[in-house]
């Protein structure tokens, strides 16, 4: 290196007037510097000599000389793409001058799963056994042995029957190892090429050659970054358009030079953003698919942690496609998955499963043509003995493709692809094919047929002569399936599935602890306390809360119904005989009256007496009389059975008017969404109050009151009040 110093001192004395001059001096520290050297040593040499005047007062002038020495000053010369030396005895390992990518400094810190955590613990208990052992120096070898077996244990139990949302969290797990990390595990050389020769190197993308067991092969690979720094430089493995056009790139140059082409996939997806769009992302994608099934050399793709739709499938159509055992291959995330069907990210772990996103299933479907073993604990537990199991089985897979010769080669691919999925021939397609996806709204029930329903069952409730219909309980039994399946669904989309399948499996455990049952029961209640305040929000699971709340009144209504056939009976039980037969001759007299039989007064007498004699046995029974009411307007006349129904007609035609003219229907709608979300809120009772005033105020009703006035006083003479009069307790009517 060489540096440029300015140094002023004195250099000497002359006899009268010393001369003042600059002097250049040069040390140059690399040989290649000497030209540079000698021209800045020429144009110093050209400088003006200066002289400088003696000190007034001084018996001799005394002088200064200046001398200047200079030094070239250059920047740290870089150790990319190769050093200045290079030792030629390197057979393999890592060349750290062929590529950016460096070991890290720290080793990465652990970090636990959510599904981990009873590992976690065993762990825990082992660092303390053998913790205690070093400070007690006590022998604690048998039981540190029967932990480490029962770690081992839970591991493979762990391991082997993970779910598939599991697996996708072992996929993404922060220190699983990266494409460059298998790349420089499974290669004796690698030199890394970048750009796509349009301006840009996608650090996301990395390319390169590199030679296993002395043969070259083409590397692409996704590359995700090991800690926050490197996952903002490589964009978190989200490729641009610049990354696949760099893809493609390598992709022509190994067909041209006969290079295989090796291919690792792991991203989340390809970038979307603005500036991608407007680059072209699907037309890069699309390129990509197109030419690579006409690339003329063997072709391996690897899925080494996620590949996420088309932007694992731009670089990802091989002869053979293999996926490490914890791998994860999805057309879109369990969570964008969830919340397009479900409306909540929170079903992600029902979408992983119906999604079948996992090596496992891949490869029963025939997408997937090995899978790759990973050591217990995922790959990052053991990240060499994961290379190597790749590396054998991308050896093992070009072994067979390098046999075939060209022709062979793309038909082989081209078969892959277009046998996946299947079809048949001469069987008839319905029209119309009904999908098992989440009920659209317009198929869900609204509030008006809800509130029709319910208004049936009522119905069918109340006229049943005993309270277990089979047709009513057939409808109670309908509906207490479909609140089953809606809660179900809700415990689903608010997350809370997972936690009751747990109580579950600990209920099917317990035993008579009664310790353990009230730690359940809080569980429980704390569970039941979460689901409620989500049921509670406004507008969320409106189907579902009025479901609920026809349960409700259906349970009332058979309660009510069984409470008060019970205390008919028993009052039956306490009427005397005689009271019986006058009232069976009171039924008689009432029938014979409708038909237009003269009243008898006796008979009438008969009645009252026989009511008072009914009360003083309902008050012996410890029932309180809270009121009388009429018979049932079904009980009187044909003809005026037909007067009421014409001008209950006439009624309801003219306040059908009235909301017409006023314009009451939006308000009616709004009450009828207002009752559906909660009945007893205050702005329920303010419609309420401004629809019965618009009626009011509408509604020319003197004629109405004229009919119906003339209807009661018809009513009340054709049948004496004190026959129809009828005894009702509080809990029910007899």
């Amino acid at each position: 290196m060489a540096t440029i110093s300015l140094v002023a001192g004195s250099c000497g004395r002359g006899r009268g007037v010393e001369d003042g001059r600059f002097e250049f001096r040069t040390n140059s520290y690399f040989g290649k510097d000497f030209l540079a050297s000698e021209l800045l040593s020429s144009s110093f040499r050209r400088a003006v000599w200066y002289r400088s005047k003696g000190l007034k007062g001084s018996g001799n002038e005394n002088g200064r000389r200046f001398s200047v020495v200079a030094k070239i000053k250059k920047g740290k010369k870089h150790d990319y793409p190769w050093p200045d030396n290079i030792d030629p005895d390197i057979k393999d390992g890592y060349l750290t001058y062929l590529s950016h990518f460096k070991p890290l400094d720290e080793k990465p810190k652990p970090v636990t799963l959510p599904f981990e955590k009873p590992l976690v613990d065993l762990e825990k208990k082992i660092i303390e056994v053998c913790r205690m052992a070093d400070e007690t120096g006590l022998d604690f070898t048998d039981q540190i042995g029967a932990l480490e077996n029962k770690y081992q244990q839970a591991l493979k139990d762990l391991y082997t029957h993970l779910t598939p949302i599991q697996r996708l969290s072992i996929a993404r797990h922060p220190n699983r190892p990266t494409a460059l990390d298998h790349i420089l595990n499974i290669t004796e050389k690698w030199v890394e090429l970048h750009g796509d020769r349009a301006g840009y190197d996608d650090p996301a993308m990395v390319t390169g050659i590199g030679t296993m067991d002395g043969k070259s092969y083409m590397f692409i690979g996704q590359q995700k970054g090991r800690n926050t720094k490197e996952n903002i430089f490589r964009n978190f493995a989200m490729p641009t358009p610049h990354g696949y056009r760099k893809a493609l790139r390598m992709m022509k140059y190994a067909d041209h030079h006969g290079l295989p082409i090796i291919t690792l996939v792991d991203t989340p997806g390809a970038y979307a953003d603005l500036k991608s769009e407007e680059l072209g992302q699907g037309e890069a994608i699309a390129h990509n698919l197109r030419a690579m099934f006409g690339l003329k050399v063997p072709i391996v793709t690897v899925v080494v942690g996620e590949g996420g739709s088309g932007g694992a499938l731009a670089i990802a159509c091989p002869n053979k496609l293999l996926m490490l055992e914890n791998s994860v291959l999805y057309v879109a995330s369990p969570e964008a998955c969830a919340a397009i069907l479900w409306k909540s990210s929170k079903a992600a772990p029902k979408a992983a499963e119906k999604l079948r996103i996992t090596a496992q299933e891949h490869y029963r479907r025939k997408i997937a043509d090995g899978i790759i073993p990973e050591p217990l604990g995922g790959a990052h537990a053991d990240p060499v003995w994961t290379s190597q199991q790749i590396r054998l089985a991308i050896t093992e897979a070009m072994d067979e493709l390098t046999k075939m010769d060209t022709e062979e080669l793309l038909r082989h691919r081209m078969l892959k692809f277009r046998s996946i999925g299947g079809f048949q021939e001469g069987k008839p397609v319905e029209p119309e094919r009904k999908r098992n996806m989440k009920p659209s709204d317009a198929t869900m029930l609204n509030a008006a047929d809800i509130e029709s329903d319910l208004e049936k069952l009522k119905k069918n409730i109340l006229e049943a002569e005993v309270p277990s219909d089979p047709i009513t309980e057939q409808a109670i039994e309908k509906l207490k399936q479909d609140v089953d399946k809606e809660v179900t669904r809700a415990f689903i989309s608010m997350g809370l599935q997972e936690k009751l399948e747990s109580l579950k499996l600990e209920l099917s455990r317990t035993t008579g602890n009664q310790t353990l049952n009230h730690n359940l029961k809080v569980k429980a209640d704390k569970l039941m306390q979460e689901f409620k305040q989500n049921l509670s929000r406004p507008g969320a699971y409106l189907g579902l809360k009025q479901k609920l709340e026809k349960l409700s009144m259906v349970s009332r209504l058979i309660e009510l119904k069984e409470k008060g056939a019970k205390l008919k009976t028993e009052i039956n039980q306490k009427i005397p005989p005689e009271i019986k037969a006058k009232l069976e001759q009171l039924e008689n007299a009432q029938a014979n009256l409708s038909k237009g039989d003269p009243l008898d007064k006796d008979l009438v007498a008969e009645a009252v007496k026989a009511k008072k004699e009914l009360i003083e046995v309902l008050k012996s029974a410890n029932l309180e009389i809270v009121g009388v009411v009429k018979r049932k307007v079904a009980n009187a006349a044909p003809e005026l059975q037909e007067k009421i129904v014409s001008v209950k007609k006439e009624i309801d035609g003219e306040i059908e008017r009235v909301i017409n003219v006023a314009g009451l229907h939006g308000k009616i709608e709004e009450l009828k969404a207002e009752m559906a979300k909660d009945s007893s809120s205050p702005k329920v009772e303010q419609l309420q109050t401004e629809i019965k005033e618009g009626i009011r105020a509408s509604l020319d009703d003197t004629a109405l009151k004229h009919k119906v006035e003339n209807l009661r006083r018809e009513f009340a003479s054709s049948l004496e009040a004190d026959i129809d009069d009828k005894v009702t307790a509080e809990n029910g009517r007899w």
